[in-house]
């Protein structure tokens, strides 16, 4: 599936359950973004406190690691605004308190696209099982996108924070390839993508992803007009007209998808 290449939006912002998990999945596009000027935010749902098998490793002393890992890839990318919410990795539930924190953030921030994992995505290859913290993660992130954040009466009490209701423009899912997804060029934008992964130091003592990561970008790109490649499934939540009608001029800026 294609895409307009001049699709740029005027925010992102990428909801994933661990350090690092923004960086294998979205951060190409991320950063080619962020070189034009579009505002992007990072939402990370644990702090990856069990992610350090180390002995005499302390919960605590994880989440500091790669609390700080995560926030060096995030300024490689080209953002600081970087949201921990702190559950506990490993054991991550979709709860309505999760829900709730997700809604807080979008409704903060009102990004006009958002990053998320596929919910579905159980099976994940031959060889991977796909991580339960992941699977939450989506679930509450795509209840939270839709239709929590934008109905003024779900979470009615955020406006006592000044948050107002708000709505998405599109949602970017990442998952596994097939032909009902669309692959976006980051040609110009791998090396940033493995200089980030790369600042998550504590999950590859003694093992470099950078080739994984090239070949992987390699087989998304293959049939299309580029070198690298990132794909996703792209659910539009509110066409041209109405995102003109609400967000002004936002449309001239940046053409629909």
């Amino acid at each position: 599936m294609e895409i307009n290449e001049m699709y740029i939006p005027e925010s992102a912002m990428a909801i994933m359950a661990h350090p690092d998990d923004i960086e294998f999945a979205c951060a190409g596009t991320l950063a080619r973004w962020a070189k034009l000027n579009t505002r992007i935010c990072y939402l990370v749902c644990t702090s990856g406190d069990a992610g350090i098998a180390r002995s005499g490793m302390t919960r605590q002393e994880a989440s500091q690691i790669r609390e700080n890992e995560q926030r060096t890839a995030a300024n490689i990318v080209g953002t600081k605004d970087v949201v921990f919410l702190r559950e506990p990795d490993g054991m991550l539930q979709p709860t309505m308190e999760v829900r709730k924190k997700i809604v807080r953030e979008i409704r903060r921030f009102r990004p006009e696209v958002i990053f998320c994992g596929d919910p579905n995505l159980v099976w994940a290859g031959e060889t991977y099982i796909n991580h339960p913290d992941h699977r939450a993660a989506a679930t509450a992130a795509v209840d939270a996108i839709f239709p929590a954040a934008g109905q003024p009466n779900m979470f009615e009490e955020l406006s006592q924070e000044n948050l107002s209701a708000f709505k998405p423009r599109k949602v970017f899912t990442s998952g596994l390839l097939d032909d009902n997804q669309t692959v976006l060029s980051i040609d110009d934008t791998i090396n940033i993508k493995i200089k980030a992964l790369l600042a998550h130091e504590s999950q590859f003592k003694g093992k470099d992803p950078s080739d994984y990561v090239f070949e992987r970008a390699k087989a998304v790109a293959e049939g299309h007009n580029m070198k690298y490649g990132e794909s996703f499934k792209i659910t539009t939540l509110e066409n041209d007209e109405m995102w003109e009608k609400y967000h002004g001029d936002a449309i001239d800026r940046h053409p629909g998808a």
